[in-house]
């Protein structure tokens, strides 16, 4: 983790600046997947559009990921590959799965614009295949298109919304990103986005009545002023990358051995934002996964805490057993095998204890006496029978434990790789538009992607970051462009 400290948060006055370096109708601050579809928004409603992007070129943390976009109710993908889902369903089990009080109105346009979101994305030119990857919670490492990314088919929430896949990977082998925003940011240029490299944005400029008519940035060590005739949209990313906001604001993200980030998440567009007055909201949110499958065979296996007993569900979604392990573990557990359900996954996890007997492996784990040969008999008991009346694991993962040798794998945050990002940000609407703590938009100025408390508002749903920031970038994009022109009296050189 790098520390970014001194960013620039308090907003210069428009009046005191005479002249400005650039100027455009909309000014978007970041060109990752937020940032490109903003742009292609507000370029398709007429709006010159400037994007600013810190590194050399666009593409930023999306360029990184799987690729997965978060879509659903009843795309042809998903009737392609025989599954029955629709608005609905997709709504109900993002409303459970995000988390408490998930921002309604968001989630119910997301789901409902859903289909045609996807058709968008193929009037962008980005393909799918029409196949389905039977490995959950990943992207296929085969060019293969749609996979179950949520425990959309585990407990509790198959008993909620009826499962269906949603995470639709563009047609490419392996992780998507790197093309899928190879493709958007093209796409953007060719429509007739301008882009900017190499510029830092420092902090956003205000009228006397609060209005945002422009940022101040850095290029080349020098300052240099834009001015935005209808708005600015915030799309830098979240703020992993900043020990001091991270450590006020989610200090379990420090223990983590991975933040995902392309080098750019830290906090700028949040902070931007706040000194213009924004609400922050869920800051103390974050996805953590750990990759403890696939192969899926390996949930076999029992999950326990500290304490030698279990606590998940082992066959959920790695997002959620992560989040979990971090912040209701203290980021300490284990993963119990026996002879015949060990193997190594994709990440080789190897046992870090082996005991001919529960209860030598018990000792070597120096856990309180008794405890894991308790939480094995009864798991046990229940598995014979093909239940799981605790913790409800599916019936075709259930196998009792009672090969040995037995084995420990520590999951602990100091031994396996924790992945993670924030998921706190800016408080905006479904439009984008920045809100005060009264629940008032800020004039001029719009949001999405990471910058934002987005779908994604406690929990997290693989493919929702991407979902989240197409969609809501979108959204951004039009509503600044729609925004009616302010005049200055500034110049432009």
């Amino acid at each position: 983790m790098t520390q970014a400290k001194n960013l620039a948060t308090e907003p210069r006055e428009a009046a005191g600046i005479k002249r400005y370096d650039l100027e455009a109708d909309v000014v978007v601050v970041g060109f990752g997947l937020a940032g490109a579809c903003a742009s292609l928004e507000a370029v398709a409603a007429g709006a010159d559009t400037l994007v600013l992007e810190r590194a050399s070129a666009g593409g930023g943390t999306s360029a990184m990921s799987g690729g997965v976009i978060y879509m659903g109710g009843g795309t042809p993908v998903q009737k392609a590959c025989g599954f029955d889902d629709d608005p609905e369903q997709m709504f109900k089990f993002l409303m459970a799965a995000t988390g408490a009080e998930p921002d309604e109105a968001k989630t119910r346009l997301f789901c409902d614009e859903s289909v045609a979101h996807y058709h968008w994305f193929l009037e962008q030119g980005i393909p799918f295949k029409h196949s389905f990857y039977p490995e959950p919670s990943r992207e296929s490492d085969t060019d293969d298109c749609l996979v179950f990314t949520g425990g959309e088919d585990a407990w509790p929430f198959n008993e909620i919304a009826r499962p269906a896949p949603r995470g639709h990977k563009p047609m490419v082998e392996a992780a998507a990103g790197g093309f899928l925003m190879a493709h958007m940011c093209k796409a953007a240029e060719e429509a007739g986005t301008r882009t900017e490299y190499d510029v830092l944005a420092e902090t956003l400029v205000l009228d006397h009545e609060g209005r945002v008519t422009g940022l101040v940035a850095r290029r080349d060590g020098q300052e240099i002023t834009i001015r935005a005739r209808r708005g600015v949209v915030l799309t830098s990313g979240g703020f992993v990358l900043n020990e001091e906001m991270v450590a006020r604001h989610c200090p379990e993200v420090a223990k983590c051995s991975l933040h995902l980030s392309s080098g750019g998440d830290d906090g700028r567009g949040i902070r931007m934002g706040m000194g213009a007055g924004g609400e922050v909201m869920r800051m103390g949110a974050a996805e953590c996964a750990i990759p403890l499958t696939p192969p899926r065979r390996m949930v076999r296996g029992v999950l326990v805490n500290r304490f030698g007993q279990r606590f998940i569900n082992e066959d959920a979604y790695y997002g959620r057993i992560g989040q979990t392990s971090l912040f209701s573990q203290n980021g300490e557990i284990y993963f119990i095998h026996d002879n015949d359900t060990y193997e190594l996954n994709s990440y080789e996890f190897k046992v870090d204890f082996v005991g001919e007997t529960l209860e030598e492996l018990e000792r070597q784990m120096s856990l309180p006496d008794g405890a894991l040969q308790t939480t094995i008999e009864l798991y046990n008991r229940h598995a014979e029978a093909g239940t799981d009346p605790v913790f409800h694991k599916g019936a075709e993962f259930l196998k009792p434990l009672t090969s040995p040798p037995f084995g420990a794998i520590d999951c602990s945050t100091d031994k396996v790789m924790y992945a993670t990002f924030t998921l706190g940000g800016l408080h905006t609407l479904p439009g984008g538009d920045v809100l005060t703590p009264d629940g008032v938009p800020i004039s001029g100025l719009y949001a999405a992607g990471r910058t934002t408390s987005g779908i994604a508002g406690i929990n997290y749903v693989s493919g929702v970051s991407l979902g989240d920031a197409s969609f809501f970038g979108r959204m951004a994009g039009r509503s600044a462009a729609a925004n009616s022109a302010r005049g200055t009296t500034a110049q432009t050189r």
